[in-house]
């Protein structure tokens, strides 16, 4: 379909609530959404690209066509919603894990039922519980549980196995009753399993308390063997609760969540807290396509977790608020659960500490696993799309002058290979044409030209040409550069880098005066922060050098006997002029013929003569 007829299709659509499913031209389904209005929703896709992010106009550029699902409320839209993004794994929406990362406990229908794992639900009369998280974790997990329980984990079958053979290893190490004894029966069997299946459910608490009261009763009535039983289930289900992170989630009343898009990575952490303790923490590392929002972000992600989960927390702290997602999710999940879910944005106090903390957990977990690989081609992917180049660059110069009035104008060139500085190829340049005056502008000039010049010259230390020129300075030391970079036919994007009022760069500009903010973008900011600052680091450290063998030079000139030559020999070995002007004749003898290192002497310690006292007195002194 072309544009028009996806746009006339989207205009007919009703003011209804319903899920739209994008498809490119194999029919293979790229995005699914939903909307409270389909026509207002859908129809955007099709509007002016201009206000579009670039997903969104990468993702529109391939729709070849669209399906709608209309539904009678916005619950049933969110439910259908994530339902389709798991059937479909659309590659333009957020993914949170497939099916298969969802492993469910499934408890068989017999006499003597047995707990097992499987990937998912089915219509064969069993019981399930979940879905959970990880199948590690819940394996984990289900041991646990039927070890607090002393139920059995080993290929046995009830009633066939009862009494033909001695317990197994399980039962001497007291991870098991020993249910295929004679003496156990089948109602103590089946009591055992009713209490883990209120695990399972989420009701350990409820579990707890009756056990307690059994034991007291058993204690009461002196059969002290079953009262240290119970005892001793009571505090392994009560460790377990605490330990056990998928139990952990199953007991929560709260959860806190924390959500963190760094570079390469992203990661959610869930803080699940029982009774104002923390009870066990959940993370997972995920993709987000392109420059998805951390609003978008946070709304798939929520769904995604919670709506296939039949036991839900009665309260849930997002990092953020989202339009009228709090509301519109504490409503969806109040259905689902049967009891009232308040998800909301904590404000102050102890749960505005809670939810920093799991952000910090987010944070730690999402850099903890990105490689400097992945953070460096985050950070160049950044650069590139805010920059509008056709790539990702790999090599940067960048340029800044410096000088003191109008003497010792120096300038520097900083290369960078993509995140890091490429010290080997830095250049330096003592600006040459300017003289009694500064010019920034002319002195970057000389400098772009005389690079260039080298290049077009096939001088190897000036080769190759950089992917992208970064100027220290405004839009008009950025027009200057472009100036000089089209006199030898250069076609190389140039931007100024801007400072704020401390000296940071603040924003990059273009030679035709479009400033594009990196404030925002830690990443980016970052980057050009460092390099700005190399850039100034090395001219300031040149023109520091360049000025004091200035000054060397200066002091030295108009000596009798000391040429240029002379004055170079008395620089390295001395240093400084103060060393030389302390210097005795035979030190500086030492280094220059006898009557030049006289003459040296004499220079900086002149006789009465010459009219300074403090000069004839040294020389007397001597």
């Amino acid at each position: 379909m072309t544009k028009d007829e996806l746009k006339e299709k989207a205009n007919d659509l009703p003011l209804q609530p319903g899920v739209y499913l994008m498809m490119d031209k194999s029919g293979k389904v790229i995005y699914v959404g939903k909307a409270k209005r389909l026509k207002n929703r859908v129809s955007q896709y099709f509007q002016d690209s201009a206000s579009h992010t670039a997903k969104t106009r990468q993702m529109v550029a391939q729709i070849d066509h669209f399906d709608t699902i209309f539904v009678t409320s916005e619950f049933e839209a969110l439910v259908l919603e994530n339902s389709l993004i798991k059937r479909h794994m659309p590659r333009y929406n957020i993914l949170l894990k497939d099916d298969k990362g969802y492993p469910f406990v499934r408890l068989s229908k017999e006499a003597y039922p047995r707990f097992s794992m499987v990937h998912k639900w089915a219509n064969d009369g069993a019981k399930y519980f979940g879905p959970f998280g990880g199948r590690y974790e819940t394996r984990q997990a289900l041991d646990a549980v039927c070890a607090a329980l002393r139920l059995p984990t080993c290929n046995r079958k009830f009633p066939r196995d009862i009494g033909a053979e001695r317990p197994c290893l399980n039962f001497h190490m007291g991870r098991c009753d020993g249910f295929c004894r004679p003496e156990l029966t089948a109602e103590e069997y089946n009591r055992r399993v009713r209490q883990a299946c209120q695990m399972l459910e989420g009701r350990a608490k409820e579990l707890l308390r009756e056990m307690t009261a059994e034991m007291e009763a058993e204690a009461e009535a002196l059969r002290f063997e079953q009262a240290a039983a119970l005892r001793d289930r009571i505090n392994a289900i009560s460790a377990l609760s605490k330990k056990q992170t998928v139990i952990a989630g199953l007991c929560a009343d709260t959860d806190i969540w924390g959500l963190y898009r760094g570079a390469g990575k992203c990661c959610y952490a869930i803080l699940h807290m029982e009774e104002g303790n923390l009870a066990g923490r959940e993370t997972e590392l995920f993709t987000a396509p392109m420059e998805e929002s951390q609003e978008e972000m946070l709304s798939a992600l929520t769904a995604q977790y919670y709506l296939p989960r039949a036991i839900l927390p009665h309260e849930i702290l997002l990092p953020f608020e989202t339009e009228n997602y709090c509301a519109e999710l504490s409503e969806v999940l109040t259905k689902r659960a049967g009891h009232k879910v308040w998800v909301h944005v904590p404000q102050r106090g102890e749960k505005e500490e809670l939810r920093r903390l799991a952000q910090r957990n987010a944070a730690e977990e999402a850099e903890r696993a990105t490689t400097a690989e992945e953070r460096t081609a985050h950070t160049l992917a950044l650069l590139t799309k805010m920059l509008d180049l056709p790539e990702a660059p790999k090599r940067l110069e960048s340029y800044d002058i410096s000088n003191t009035g109008g003497s010792d104008i120096v300038a520097s060139m900083v290369v960078y290979s993509g995140t890091r500085p490429l010290k080997s190829a830095y250049r330096r340049f003592r600006i040459k044409e300017l003289s009694g005056h500064p010019d920034d502008y002319a002195s970057m000039r000389e400098v772009l030209c005389r690079r260039l010049q080298r290049a077009a010259d096939g001088d190897e230390k000036f080769l190759p040409l950089p992917d992208v020129f970064l100027i220290d300075g405004g839009v008009t030391h950025a027009q200057t550069a472009l100036s000089a970079a089209r006199e030898f036919g250069v076609d190389v994007p140039i931007f100024g880098m801007v400072k704020d009022d401390r000296h940071r760069t603040r924003a990059l500009v273009t030679p035709d005066g479009r400033e594009i903010g990196i404030v925002a973008n830690q990443a980016v900011f970052s980057l050009i922060g460092q390099i700005q600052e190399e850039t100034h680091r090395f001219a300031i450290t040149y023109h520091h050098e360049s000025h004091g063998k200035s000054a060397l030079r200066s002091a030295l000139d108009g000596i009798p006997g000391v040429g240029p030559k002379r004055r170079d020999a008395l620089r390295k070995h001395f240093g400084t002029i103060k060393a030389i002007r302390e210097a005795e004749v035979e030190a500086l003898a030492a280094v220059v013929p006898q009557a030049a290192a006289e003459a040296v002497w004499r220079h900086f310690h002149p006789t009465p003569a010459d009219g300074t006292g403090e000069g004839a007195e040294k020389n007397g002194q001597a």
